[in-house]
């Protein structure tokens, strides 16, 4: 398969995804989005292959055949599209492999864990599948200095603890607690209220404390952003994009009074296209 085939298929993968992440790569220079789009299918993928495993697959078994092939990125032998892509950026951008490596921990978590005792636990767990998404884009974005490495991993755990609650009722349904079972005790609400996605003022208390604690992951990115030189501003245009899509998400989740064990909340196209140019055209 040449680079190019390779290209085309993560491209193709990215869009049919429907993901937020997608309206703010449209800002990026062609080669710059093209890094992304393939970034971007190889996490889709090595997620996919636990929470969305083919019929009648091993999801350990998979997440062994994208070691494998991460091997194989490094070595120079890639087998399949997504990392004949992803050869071809890592090398062009200096990525770290060990940044990939976290990322497909931070997915096996999923095979062993679905409670977290405390936040401690939890922010491995945002930190690996979330925050280290962040560096590898700053290597796409051409800045990596510490103040923007902060950046990075801030809005990652802003955008995971969004996730987590915006999906509290679909994990429920998969048996799957994010939420920190001590700050559930704190909040009197029991892990089989939320199992049996029972609404109650406790668990309103409960969702507010999380929220509160996702904005903090926000304003600590909004500050490391600010500390930057504006060149390097400039760069991180499209995660601050991102940031604007999905604190618009939170700000959804609060004003509906946390009620996520109904329809997904979500912001529609047209919203999060004007989110991403008014950001652009700020900048």
């Amino acid at each position: 398969m040449t680079a190019a085939d390779a290209q085309a298929y993560c491209t193709a993968y990215t869009k049919q995804s429907g993901s937020n992440f997608y309206y703010s790569f449209l800002f990026l220079s062609k080669a710059k989005r093209q890094a992304m789009y393939t970034i971007y299918a190889f996490c889709k993928a090595v997620d996919s292959a636990v929470d969305e495993p083919p019929a009648g697959s091993n999801p350990k078994d998979e997440l062994r055949r994208w070691r494998r092939e991460l091997d194989a990125v490094y070595g120079g032998t890639p087998t399949l599209p997504i990392t004949v892509s992803l050869a071809h950026h890592v090398k062009a951008l200096s990525i770290p492999k060990a940044y990939f490596e976290e990322l497909v921990k931070g997915v096996e978590m999923d095979l062993s864990n679905n409670r977290y005792a405390t936040f401690d636990e939890l922010s491995l767990y945002c930190y690996r599948v979330a925050s280290v998404v962040g560096l590898i884009c700053l290597h796409i974005f051409g800045t990596t200095s510490p103040r923007a490495q902060d950046y990075a991993v801030s809005l990652g755990m802003a955008f995971q603890l969004t996730n987590i609650l915006r999906d509290v009722g679909a994990d429920a349904s998969d048996n799957r607690v994010y939420l920190p079972l001590d700050d559930l005790r704190a909040s009197n609400y029991s892990e089989k209220a939320l199992l049996q996605k029972t609404y109650s003022p406790e668990f309103k208390m409960l969702m507010q404390q999380e929220a509160t604690r996702a904005r903090q992951y926000y304003e600590k990115a909004r500050a490391a952003l600010a500390a930057l030189p504006p060149s390097e501003r400039r760069a991180l245009i499209v995660a601050e994009i991102m940031r604007g899509i999905y604190s618009r998400i939170l700000d959804k989740i609060e004003r509906s009074g946390y009620q996520v064990f109904g329809p997904r909340i979500s912001l529609s196209t047209s919203h999060r296209l004007a989110i991403a140019l008014s950001i652009w055209l700020r900048s």
